[in-house]
């Protein structure tokens, strides 16, 4: 490669022990699997793809070889195949948060619940739980997104799909709300994770 830096020995092992990790991580993601369409998962094998990707191109640059597999864009394996001209849709959005400060979080609620103007409003709210119930009933999950930081949430990942459906009869699917969803038939999907973030570092830093 004329005008490039030939790859170390010791970046190429980098790389390889970066892929045994993400092929660890991609099973822990697999045998904790929360349904066919976990957001988990698909951020794993994603991970797990840029990760064979960048130790084939370092093992090849270093050493002329190649690995015996690739792993396919997940974009290409789960391509829409639903109807071009959808009756109806379904809209499933995740949204992950830790408990950052539950001292924070009670109080929050017990103002919220106080002004609510209920009898004995704040009076039962002693526990993360109840708390997060008053919150998630006072406000609508894009304002509980919009203040995580100030009622002592901390944001993770979330995704937000459009999916086609049969329309469905009403109270048809709450019981299982969130059953039943089809790959093939996502419309459009959005995510947030600190994942791709910190595949990006990686990646400059290997490029330095």
């Amino acid at each position: 490669m004329t005008g490039v830096a030939q790859p170390t020995p010791e970046q190429v092992r980098k790389a390889a022990e970066a892929l045994k990790s993400a092929v660890d991580r991609h099973l822990a993601a697999v045998e904790q699997r929360q349904g066919e369409s976990d957001p988990a998962v698909f951020a794993a094998y994603d991970e797990l793809a840029a990760a064979a990707e960048a130790y084939d191109e370092l093992l090849y640059d270093a050493y002329d070889e190649v690995t015996p597999f690739e792993v396919p864009d997940r974009s290409e394996a789960e391509e829409y195949l639903g109807p071009d001209n959808p009756d109806a849709i379904s809209v499933l959005i995740r949204r992950d948060y830790v408990v950052k400060d539950a001292l924070t979080l009670l109080d929050y609620a017990r103002l919220a619940d106080a002004e609510s103007g209920e009898p004995g409003g704040g009076e039962g709210v002693e526990s993360t739980s109840t708390a997060l119930a008053v919150l998630f009933d006072v406000y609508d999950p894009d304002e509980i997104a919009a203040r995580a930081d100030e009622i002592g949430l901390e944001a993770g990942d979330s995704t937000l799909w459009v999916t086609a459906v049969d329309a469905a009869e009403p109270g048809e699917w709450l019981d299982a709300p969130f059953d039943d969803v089809d790959p093939q038939g996502v419309i459009y999907r959005f995510e947030t994770s600190t994942a791709y973030e910190d595949d990006i570092e990686a990646l400059e830093e290997d490029l330095r």
